[in-house]
């Protein structure tokens, strides 16, 4: 077992947008040892692509890929230097991981902390691919109500035209964090509620921090002193990271979603929300009900089994002998695996 304070695995925070994963992000954050970055954008789609970069071992190669990074969206809110960031990736490991590990590697050193990783609310649902690319990670799953998240949802400058698919965000964030808490093993996955986190951060941040072989800091209670740090201007439907943790967005969706919203919010949800301890507002949809709202279910009931199809369709793809590793070669545990 590793020593406290002795662990180089990646870190990586996942949830439902608006489940507090820059919170929590945040959090982490204020470790002295974990440096987490703001959320990039670069990750998923390069590994969709892998393939045009072609043979990593080809420095040209690489060099494109890198390219491809610093030029993505949001990469200046790393603080990096594209320059130096090239370099360094045509210089490492031949492996997209390790591309990608660099920039977070190198993030973490501009606070001069060992322990680096990322947050992205969509890496839930792409979980295979995350430790295809990092065998070692650890992930933090941090769940929310469904309707509170719907209801900050809704909200956002970047919401979806459709209400629908907001419901959509939250019910599949839901599927991917019951299937992971059965897929992995407790020193790779943890969970826990954002109710929970906010209402006592302390005792939650210790088992956090247990689970990742770190020793606890009080400073991971107070992420607000941070945000400034951490969380782009920009981004203003973050406001809420600058003020310290509270429960008084708990069950906000009282006040903050309509009758009709609420009830196409639970009708689809069903017994999701009791899985994960929360209480719907009545009793789960009765047949009458169930079937007024036939088509709405079925739609929702499809997207995991379209998901599940497409996830076998990527990992039968990436076992084809002519596919390169793309397993990062950074830490003890990735060298030790290769």
């Amino acid at each position: 077992m590793t020593a406290l304070g002795h662990s180089d695995r990646p870190i990586f925070v996942v949830g439902c947008p608006r489940s507090g994963t820059t919170m929590l992000q945040l959090m982490l954050h204020a470790h002295p040892r974990i440096a987490l970055p703001p959320e990039t954008r670069f990750l998923l789609a390069a590994y969709q692509k892998r393939a045009e970069f072609g043979d990593l071992t080809d420095q040209a190669q690489r060099h494109e890929l890198a390219r491809f990074i610093v030029e993505s969206s949001q990469f200046e809110d790393l603080g990096l230097d594209a320059d130096e960031t090239t370099e360094a990736i045509v210089a490492g490991p031949p492996t997209l991981g390790s591309a990608f590990g660099i920039v977070f590697r190198m993030y973490s050193a501009r606070f001069g902390k060992p322990r680096w990783g990322d947050k992205r609310p969509l890496y839930l649902r792409h979980l295979p691919t995350i430790l295809r690319l990092f065998p070692d990670a650890q992930i933090i799953n941090i769940m929310r109500d469904g309707r509170d998240c719907v209801a900050s949802l809704k909200e956002t400058p970047w919401k979806p035209s459709e209400f629908d698919t907001l419901i959509d965000y939250w019910a599949q964030s839901a599927d991917a964090s019951l299937l992971a808490g059965r897929r992995y093993p407790k020193d790779v996955y943890h969970q826990v509620r954002y109710e929970d986190l906010v209402a006592d951060p302390e005792p939650h941040l210790r088992r956090m921090c247990e689970f990742l072989g770190e020793d606890y800091d009080p400073a991971m209670s107070a992420p607000n002193k941070l945000a400034s740090v951490a969380v782009p201007e920009y981004k203003t439907w973050h406001t809420l990271t600058h003020q310290a943790p509270t429960t008084e967005r708990i069950q906000s969706w009282r006040t903050r979603l309509t009758e009709d919203e609420l009830r196409r919010c639970e009708t689809i949800f069903g017994d999701r929300l009791a899985k994960f301890g929360y209480e719907p507002s009545v009793p789960v949809a009765r047949s009458t009900r169930m079937r007024s709202d036939a088509k709405l279910i079925a739609r929702h009931r499809l997207g995991p089994a379209k998901q599940a199809a497409r996830n076998l369709w990527t990992q039968i793809r990436s076992t084809e002998a002519a596919e390169a590793p793309v397993a990062a070669l950074l830490t003890k545990g990735q060298l030790k695996g290769r």
